[in-house]
């Protein structure tokens, strides 16, 4: 069987998150998409258990894909799921020289751990939770870059309705 396991903070997923998981499903038997805390970023918007619930909502129609959380080191967390590889979506060069960096580090930590590099959609391209949440909170819409799903949960939150 051949498994994908997609790692990433989604916070908030966005329709580019999305395009990678589908375009993902269709290549291999199972996707596991694993919301991961990122220390690196500041406080995160939305709770881990926030980010699983709407990785659920937004995967529903995939049936090879599964959704998991974890705030371990990644290349030991893999080993829970048997053999893998890791799924990394790319959106311009410069995201490549951060990835390529960590590929090599996980496969130093874990010398069975391969890396996938899949580029985005190029209506994708600009796409990052973080500029999600710069748009909204300036007052504009994200319905564009969100999934519908989840679309009015984020507001709220983005907003400070919540």
């Amino acid at each position: 069987m051949k498994i994908a396991v997609y790692p990433g903070s989604f916070d908030p997923v966005t329709k580019g998150h999305l395009d990678i998981i589908e375009r993902a499903s269709g290549i291999f038997d199972k996707v596991v998409v694993v919301a991961m805390v990122n220390r690196k970023k500041k406080k995160p918007t939305f709770s881990l258990d926030e980010r699983c619930a709407f990785l659920e909502k937004v995967t529903t129609s995939f049936s090879n894909v599964e959704i998991k959380s974890s705030d371990a080191l990644l290349a030991e967390w893999v080993k829970s799921v048997g053999d893998c590889v890791l799924l990394k979506g790319l959106r311009a060069v410069s995201d490549f020289e951060s990835e390529f960096q960590q590929a090599l580090i996980n496969r130093k930590l874990n010398p069975k751990l391969e890396t996938l590099f899949l580029p985005t959609s190029e209506e994708h391209l600009y796409l990052s939770s973080s500029v999600v949440k710069e748009i909204s909170s300036l007052g504009g819409d994200i319905s564009q870059f969100v999934p519908e799903e989840i679309l009015e949960d984020v507001q709220k939150r983005l907003l400070g309705g919540e």
